[in-house]
């Protein structure tokens, strides 16, 4: 392949970088690779030989930025895996030192913060073209098909377009179903691709942020099912799964679901017992569920389900203290269900489910859409929910249903609004509220599935104790309020202190 330019470089070939590499290859892009650790240059190029057969190789290795340069196509495509942070700025530095020009696209896939991606587009200008496209579907859904997020240079877009859509996962546009092949050499061709422009520079890492803190709700949504099943229900994990792969037959079908049904019915290899009884209950996280905590307190959008799932994995990670608490602390007395009654909870849980992830995503699509104004942006949700329907963590049926909702009603203030979802609610939130109820009588905590619906309750009243509220901040600190009776945005205050200060007469 010497004698002949590449199509794409590609720097870093960690797990998530090896596999993107190979996804191009499978797709007819040439590709010159790097990584400063040579094993790994060595490994992809072995790894290449083994999947290419008697075909001409596919892949060409560097032993140096300046090489990598050399070996590409001018303009230059330059394709980064790298983490997020400064080995980001390490690599785009080195390709300036290497003579990388001003019509060059560098991209970014890693994990990075989206205002870090904004920032590198104005610190590049006229150095290269930055751009970044956020990936999401794990080492799999690299090598065979990611949902890609890019936004940045629309000029770019029209460039990158072809590849990025090309290497992506694909649907099928009728069903909402994932098209999948997991055979190298044989990529999926067919189908509606899984990436889409989103917008400005940061805009998609902003939307891969989003997309992971309703991973964080979705996944705690699932452990708490699981958890009432297992304590209120005393169901073991075999059963369980049997349980979760029913309900992934139906409107619960999801990556999700299935794979929570394959962990309960692990085996461990050490001890014969379910796996999931000898791992450890304190749950890790990488910061993207902290991430979009934050940024929907900052913008003010009321994402209580995500942020309820971030600080189930905090309480998580006190395990010692809350070993001590369980022999302190009281809780109420478990009843034991009849045969009869744990079917009927059975199903009822499963609509709760379902009620609960119809509020999570309602609140990830209502913080871009707070987003969207406040930075300028302007966001195709229909889109986005189209491309998280394969290649992803958070792929599921549910998002055709999602994605049908914002094209028939592109202003769409909030997905509880939507006819389909209003309705499938208003027919399972009696068995949403009951599976709550009796897990609150159970002392068995479900944060996510409280917040969710506790967050249904709050949209949909018209008159909240706010009011009250505004009041205790205007008599503590003369913060004003504002009247139900006067123009929006006029403010009052009353002089607290003052004896004379009309009052409501106290009826005796």
């Amino acid at each position: 392949m010497s004698d002949k330019q590449c199509d794409i470089g590609f720097i870093g070939l960690g797990v998530m970088g090896s596999n993107l590499t190979l996804n191009l290859a499978d797709h007819g892009y040439r590709v010159a690779c790097f990584d400063l650790d040579q094993n790994k240059v060595d490994a992809i190029l072995a790894q290449d030989a083994s999947e290419r057969g008697d075909q001409p190789p596919r892949v060409e290795g560097c032993n140096s930025y300046t090489e990598l340069l050399s070996k590409l196509k001018s303009p230059h495509l330059i394709i980064l895996s790298v983490p997020a942070g400064a080995p980001v700025d390490h690599v785009c530095h080195h390709l300036i030192d290497a003579g990388v020009q001003a019509d060059d696209i560098v991209i970014d896939t890693g994990n990075s913060l989206w205002t870090d991606s904004v920032e590198r587009e104005e610190q590049y200008k006229g150095k290269f073209i930055f751009f970044s496209t956020a990936v999401s579907g794990g080492e799999v859904g690299a090598r065979f098909g990611p949902s890609l997020m890019p936004s940045g240079n629309p000029y770019a877009w029209t460039r990158i377009e072809p590849v990025l859509k090309a290497i992506s996962a694909k649907v099928d546009p009728n069903t909402g179903k994932p098209i999948e092949s997991y055979a190298p050499g044989k990529p999926v061709k067919e189908g509606e691709p899984c990436a889409t422009y989103i917008g400005p520079v940061g805009a998609g890492h902003y939307v891969k942020m989003v997309h992971n803190g309703i991973e964080y709700a979705d996944m705690q949504l699932i452990c708490e099912a699981y958890h009432i099943m297992r304590t209120a229900f005393a169901m073991g994990p075999d059963e369980i799964a049997h349980t979760f792969r029913q309900w992934n037959q139906g409107k619960l079908n999801s990556y999700l679901m299935e794979i929570s049904a394959e962990v309960l019915e692990q085996q461990d290899p050490e001890t014969d017992q379910p796996l999931v009884d000898v791992i450890l209950d304190k749950a890790g996280q990488k910061g993207t569920g902290l991430w979009t905590a934050v940024s929907a307190l900052q913008v003010g959008s009321p994402a209580q389900t995500i942020t309820a799932a971030v600080f189930a994995r905090s309480i998580s990670s006190l395990k010692d203290e809350r070993v001590t608490a369980s022999q302190q602390l009281a809780g109420p007395t478990q009843q034991p269900l009849s045969d009869a009654a744990k079917t009927q909870a059975i199903s009822q849980l499963e609509h709760a489910l379902y009620c609960s992830k119809i509020c999570a995503y309602a609140q990830g699509f209502q913080l871009m859409a707070t987003a969207a104004k406040e930075h300028g942006w302007e966001l195709d949700f229909a889109e986005i929910a189209k491309i998280w329907r394969a290649g992803c963590i958070i792929r599921a049926v549910f998002l055709q249903s999602i994605a049908k909702a914002y094209e028939q009603d592109e202003n769409l203030a909030n997905l509880l609004l939507a006819p389909y979802f209003s309705e499938q609610i208003a027919k399972y939130q009696a068995d949403w509220r009951q599976s709550v109820s009796q897990a609150t009588l159970n002392g068995i905590p479900c944060p996510a599935m409280m917040s969710a619906i506790s967050y249904y309750d709050a949209y949909r009243t018209a008159v909240l104790p706010a009011n009250l509220l505004q009041g205790q901040r205007d008599y503590f600190g003369a913060h004003t309020y504002q009247r139900l009776d006067k123009l929006a945005g006029k403010k009052f205050h009353i002089n607290w202190s003052d004896p004379a200060r009309p009052q409501v007469a106290i009826k005796k």
